[in-house]
C-alpha cells in the first residue's frame, strides 16, 4: 500500500478560481530539471473521497470536487497553506475501502 495525501475543494475552485495550474507546472519542470519522477496528480471527481474512511473529511468538501494529490505529505502541506480554502487528508491505498487513486481515470 502507498500513503496518498491530499487537499480537496470544489473543481471549479481548483480549476478556475486558483493559480494551481501555474504551481503544478512549475513543480513538473522543477522535478524534470532534476531527473525526478512526478509524485503529484490532480484528480477531477475523486472516487476516494466517497469511501467510508474518508467521510468525515470529505463530507467538508463540495461537489463536484477536486483533488492534488501525492505521496510527498510536505508538499501537500505547501498546497494546504498556498490555496487556504481546501481541505487536507491522508489515505492508504489500494485498500478494501480505497481503490488506487490513479486507476480511476
Amino acid at each position: 500500500m502507498t500513503t496518498y495525501h491530499f487537499v480537496a475543494a470544489s473543481e471549479r475552485f481548483l480549476t478556475e478560481e486558483e493559480p494551481l495550474e501555474e504551481v503544478l507546472r512549475e513543480r513538473v519542470e522543477h522535478f524534470a530539471s532534476r531527473g525526478k519522477e512526478k509524485d503529484f496528480w490532480l484528480l477531477r471527481r475523486p472516487a476516494f473521497l466517497e469511501s467510508a474512511p474518508l467521510s468525515a473529511v470529505a463530507g467538508d468538501v463540495p461537489r463536484p470536487a477536486a483533488a492534488v494529490v501525492s505521496t510527498d505529505a510536505r508538499f501537500i502541506d505547501f498546497m494546504k497553506l498556498r490555496l487556504e480554502f481546501v481541505v487536507r487528508g491522508s489515505f492508504e491505498a489500494p485498500s478494501a475501502s480505497i481503490p488506487d487513486p490513479l486507476a480511476e481515470g
